[in-house]
């Protein structure tokens, strides 16, 4: 007898449509398989032969987490290029070797969670460095440029599949897990939603991942949100995958749940499909799902639709049809061409704040190059492990000669003397190994251990001169001469063996503490001091007795930086002085910063500097802006941390070889009193970014310089076919080729409520010769034009006046003109009968929007139970007798007209059961015609909805 082959399962079948594939796999999987699916880290089921899956590899600039790959330019940076095609790009170039790891190493996901879409409303956040920008379109048209970089061009399957960061409305570490941030309709619409929407209907998205933050009073992993508009913006299934440990918090941390049944349930219902929790352990997740299978809370329904998500997701990325998949075996790594993309990228993301002629250099110009990151190539948290690695003073080297550079780091070299008169000194340690932190990858970085195959160190007579660096807030570093950073491994002693400050907690950060006649030396990883013990110098234990008492340490300064920065600038013909961040420090994940202003210690090498030399350049190398004094500086200019290649490119810049044409993507403060509270994430009525902000800044969005000049000419207009269509000339009048980036931006002229004072509708880079014009055209939808309508809530066009400007940066407009739209008239919100939905308001104080009920609806409440203000322009009451509201908690609704007094007090005397127990109080209220309802609350309520009768 001859056995029979058995029939293919239709989920195998590459000539099924993938819904119908799905469908199929769907009614072979067990419930326990199902649910296994859901944990970030999905097992394999071997007797339908699927392997396990994983969601999540970080790729933000590079592949990251798993050992050497090419970096480029952080995000910021990326988006400061301002070039779409640039961008994607470099998005298909990690994505390629995301495939080319994959091969070789299976931890390596092709499920990349990136970009970060969140828009770098506040310049203070700590993850200032992976946003793109403060603007919302632009956010939307760089990350949908990485996007479909990642996705790759073929129509069916995917080369990896992109996952947005995060949703919704991030931008603080203070509190990140706790905190909310209110956010008004037309601030979610007009702002927060923009960025993420573009991205998502331009179809190159797998999914999105939730922030840790709450919006409105609800976590965001239970936001409804991601049904009522993710979901509504496209046909595609999105994987929703999230954040780590988030699950968690939503009982842990959150207390919005009781249990952590309720809360998987709710999160799953809400739309999570895969939650990233408890490292690669699958079985709480698991236990917590069924748990809320056998409660009632979930059905198998609700795991069936997360399980069809993910799954969607693994058959784009062509899983299920190996032999099908076109990007199978196609993978590039550390290829010429992606370091020649690295170079391109970190040259285009460089933006000349200011030049008085100093720059370009010429060849012959003597320089001297100082500062704490001259000499450093740094990485941040989601950057890959260097291969190639180029420092500003490298690429000054290389593109002027040694001979012509010379160069001061700027450090303080110092001594520690303790209170034995001994010296902290570094023991040598001729067998050990040169080691670079994560360069054999790790799916957690943060599990990461500290060497301890070094010996600890030591005192003796004449100790170690140590390289100590300040970066503000009396945050300092310790490096010894072999260029090691002193850190504190698990067994407490401290070492010489970090080659960067890094990790998650970051080991290689000290404080000096003043105390009697010297200082204590505070370890910040472990928050303990530093003693000296007979086998060598560790932290004490917990209790500040075991492992010894805080030595007093005596700082014997060798030499100042300042002195070093002196000795070799005075010379030069030009100083260039490159300042900044180190990326793990002061600003970072799980830490914002405090102020714009530059680290004490880089002021005064900067001062040190100008004082030696006239001519001197600032090169800003950081994840985010700084407010500095450029008045006395020949030239500033900053770029992000660039990459493998950044110090050639800075060269190749200060040199004339490349033209500067970078903008800045984000506004430059000059003082932090310009900036608002950081948790405040009303854009409008805190007058927030270009959009709204009325004060000088420093650099406005979309400055950059160039060593070109250009004409702007020929500005037309026509609307038609529901668009503006927009066209100019530029011209290139300078002596060398150059790019200009063209910006286009509209602004309403008499609107009914406040608008932006100029808001970006497109933009374009392009390269033009000496002499060389290009004639540019740009298509605006009129949607472009709309706001959120709070009254009608949705967007309206209104009709009047708009003014069009074409220019170099939001403040430098070159051409303008004034086009009048067709759209619908304003008229006044008619409130008798359906009333008003509180949050609705046009302006408020002292007010937050809260959660209504855990599932859906906002409400509003006065900050910390005390006094808020709310206010409804143009409202007709027609002929009003009487008002209700619908309200929780206990307190009092006050009633005004344009500002007026009280014409009406609702009191709820009793407090409701809970914050979601809502009881309606009526009173007699009198208004006729048109007025401004300003609403004044008082106590710890909340007022979900107001109504009049007549």
């Amino acid at each position: 007898m001859t056995a029979h082959t058995p029939p293919t399962p239709p989920f195998r079948d590459p000539q099924l449509p993938f819904a119908k594939r799905i469908d199929d796999l769907l009614s072979r999987l067990t419930l326990e398989e199902k649910v296994s699916f859901l944990h970030q880290f999905a097992p394999a089921v071997e007797r339908l032969g699927i392997a396990a899956f994983r969601t999540g590899q970080e790729a933000l600039h590079g592949v990251a987490w798993m050992g050497p790959a090419t970096v480029f330019p952080q995000a910021v940076g990326l988006a400061a290029s301002w070039n779409t095609d640039l961008v994607r790009r470099v998005g298909e170039a990690v994505s390629k070797e995301v495939r080319a790891m994959r091969a070789r190493d299976e931890r390596v996901g092709l499920n990349v969670w990136s970009p970060t879409v969140n828009l770098l409303r506040h310049p203070l956040w700590g993850r200032n460095e992976e946003g793109y920008s403060e603007d919302p379109r632009l956010t939307s048209a760089i990350a949908t440029a990485y996007t479909h970089g990642l996705r790759g061009d073929h129509p069916t399957y995917w080369r990896t599949a992109p996952v947005l960061k995060h949703w919704l409305a991030h931008n603080n570490e203070t509190g990140r897990d706790v905190t909310s941030s209110s956010v008004r309709p037309r601030v979610l619409h007009e702002y927060d939603l923009r960025a993420f929407r573009g991205c998502v209907e331009a179809g190159a998205v797998a999914g999105v991942m939730p922030a840790y933050n709450l919006v409105n009073g609800r976590p965001n992993h239970v936001s409804p949100y991601l049904r009522e508009q993710l979901r509504a913006w496209t046909d595609e299934e999105l994987l929703v995958c999230s954040d780590a440990g988030a699950p968690s918090n939503l009982v842990d941390s959150e207390h919005y749940f009781d249990t952590h049944e309720e809360a998987t349930a709710a999160a799953l219902i809400a739309g999570v499909d895969s939650f990233t929790d408890h490292g690669t352990d699958g079985s709480k997740i698991v236990a917590r799902v069924n748990g809320a299978l056998e409660q009632g809370l979930l059905t198998e329904a609700d795991v069936d639709a997360a399980v069809r998500r993910q799954l969607s997701v693994r058959f784009r990325l062509g899983e299920f049809d190996p032999h099908y998949d076109p990007h199978a075996g196609t993978g590039e790594f550390d290829t010429p061409a992606h370091r020649t993309l690295a170079g391109e990228a970190a040259e285009q993301a460089i933006v000349l704040l200011r030049n008085d002629g100093v720059l370009p250099l010429a060849a012959d110009t003597r320089i001297a190059v100082v500062g704490l990151l001259a000499d450093e190539c740094k990485l941040d948290w989601y950057s890959g492990t260097l291969i190639h690695r180029s420092t500003p003073l490298e690429g000054l080297y290389e593109r002027f000669g040694a001979e012509r550079v010379a160069f001061a780091e700027g450090v303080d070299r110092v001594r520690l003397r303790t209170s034995a008169d001994a010296f902290l000194k570094v023991p040598t340690a001729p067998e050990a190994t040169d080691e670079v932190r994560g360069a054999q990858g790790a799916l957690d970085p943060a599990l990461l251990a500290g060497r301890t195959d070094l010996p600890p160190l030591t005192t003796d007579a004449v100790g170690t001169e140590f390289a100590l660096v300040d970066w503000g807030e009396d945050v300092l570093t310790l490096r010894a001469p072999d260029g090691r950073y002193l850190s504190v491994a698990e067994d407490g002693f401290l070492r010489a063996a970090a080659d960067q400050p890094g990790g998650w907690v970051v080991q290689e950060t000290f404080r000096l503490e003043p105390h009697g006649n010297g200082h204590l030396l505070l370890h910040m990883g472990t928050g303990r001091h530093v003693c000296v013990a007979a086998d060598g110098v560790r932290v004490a234990g917990a209790d500040e007795q075991s492992g010894g008492s805080p030595e007093v340490f005596e700082l014997i300064v060798v030499e100042s930086g300042e002195d070093a920065v002196t000795r070799v600038t005075a010379e030069a013909d030009v100083v260039v002085v490159v300042a900044g961040n180190d990326p793990h420090i002061n600003g970072r994940e799980t830490e914002d910063r405090t102020t714009l202003r530059l680290p004490p210690q880089q002021e005064r090498l900067l001062a040190a500097a100008r004082a030696a030399n006239a001519s001197t350049v600032l090169a800003l190398v950081s994840a985010y802006p700084y407010a500095i004094e450029p008045g006395p500086l020949s030239a500033v200019l900053w770029t992000a941390h660039g990459g493998q290649a950044a110090g050639t490119a800075l060269a190749r810049v200060l040199a004339g070889d490349v033209s500067p044409a970078g903008r800045l993507p984000q506004t430059w403060y000059a003082d932090d009193a310009d900036l608002p509270d950081l948790l405040d994430y009303d854009v409008i009525g805190a007058r927030q970014t270009y959009l709204y902000f009325e004060g000088a800044p420093l650099f406005p969005f979309g400055h950059g310089l160039s060593y070109a000049s250009f004409s702007y000419a020929d500005l037309a207009v026509r609307v038609e076919d529901g668009s503006a269509h927009v066209a100019c000339t530029v011209a290139n009048t300078g002596d060398r080729g150059a790019d200009e980036v063209v910006q286009l931006y509209t602004r309403a002229v008499d609107p009914s409520v406040t608008r932006p004072r100029r808001e970006l509708l497109d933009h374009r880079r392009v390269r033009l010769a000496p002499g060389a014009r290009a004639e540019l055209a740009f298509e605006v939808p009129l949607s472009a034009f709309a706001f959120w309508d709070v009254a009608q809530g949705r967007w309206r066009l209104e009709s009047g006046p708009y003014d069009l400007l074409v220019g170099s940066s939001s403040a430098d407009i070159r051409l303008r003109t004034t086009v009048t739209l067709e759209g619908e008239p304003s008229a006044p919100r008619p409130v008798r009968g359906h009333g008003l939905a509180a949050v609705d308001f046009d302006e408020q104080s002292g007010a937050e929007i809260v959660d209504r009920t855990k599932t859906s609806g906002d409400a509003v409440a006065p900050v910390a139970g005390g006094t808020g203000e709310l206010v409804y322009r143009a409202c007709d009451f027609g002929a009003a007798t009487g008002v209700s509201v619908s309200v929780a908690g206990e307190g009092s609704v006050e009633l005004a007209l344009d500002g007026g007094p009280a014409l009406a007090a609702l009191t709820v005397d009793t407090p409701t059961p809970g914050p979601y127990d809502y009881v309606t109080v009526e009173a007699p209220f009198r208004a006729e015609g048109v007025h401004d309802l300003h609403l004044r609350l008082r106590g710890p309520l909340r007022l979900a909805h107001v109504g009049f009768t007549g």
